[in-house]
């Protein structure tokens, strides 16, 4: 069965990996938390920085948990993952587009 894993891509992780991506999910987490209930920056500041950990968020758990990274066993899988941002994008910036453009003309 481990042989078949490797020839279709798929890793598995430690679980020295799995703690290592646990613990900095639980930080992310907290900190966002943390920045938001505090109320120490400034609202502009405040949402940068929570963009900035959501992204490093799901990062953390593209290569922790779902084992992307940049090897050639990857490859369809990462691009698979971009075509679905991109299709994620069309519908989402299709929505607001109808929608902005049925505000103008009401």
């Amino acid at each position: 069965m481990h042989q078949a894993q490797q020839q279709n891509g798929a890793g598995v992780g430690s679980l020295r990996s799995y703690g290592v991506g646990f613990a900095l999910s639980i930080l992310l987490t907290a900190v966002s938390f943390g920045l938001v209930m505090t109320g120490t920056l400034p609202r502009g500041v405040a949402i940068v920085c929570l963009f900035a950990a959501a992204i490093a968020q799901m990062l953390v758990q593209l290569r922790f948990f779902l084992h992307l990274d940049r090897s050639s066993a990857m490859y369809w899988n990462v691009m698979s993952l971009l075509f679905t941002f991109f299709i994620i994008f069309l519908f989402v910036g299709g929505s607001i587009w109808i929608m902005y453009g049925l505000h103008y003309r009401m």
